[in-house]
């Protein structure tokens, strides 16, 4: 796989143009769903995850800041995929007969 280099120190781009935070697999988009979702600090970020420098941390939110439309569109597309995932699935039986009894 072939990364490309941004302006950004710590973000890359793989060859599918998705931001990753260099010298990891992880996506620029997981740590702003992260951060987003129980309202951490980048210091809380970087204690959730120790592998990241602050400098990563900081330097994929700025990324994120900069690319927040075109970001922000992606995860509107995932949560619709899951959306529509979770309407077009059959629940497996058990969850089913929690559903209906949840005292069981």
């Amino acid at each position: 796989m072939a990364l490309a280099a941004t302006r950004y120190q710590h973000v890359v781009l793989n060859d599918q143009h998705t931001p990753l935070i260099a010298g990891t697999t992880m996506k620029v988009l997981e740590l702003v769903v992260a951060q987003r979702a129980y309202g951490w600090s980048p210091a809380e970020l970087q204690f959730q995850y120790p592998y990241l420098t602050l400098g990563q941390i900081h330097s994929a939110l700025a990324y994120y800041w900069d690319h927040q439309g075109e970001l922000d569109d992606e995860i509107a597309r995932g949560l619709a995929l899951v959306d529509q995932l979770e309407r077009e699935l059959t629940p497996a039986p058990t969850v089913a007969q929690l559903k209906r009894d949840p005292q069981r």
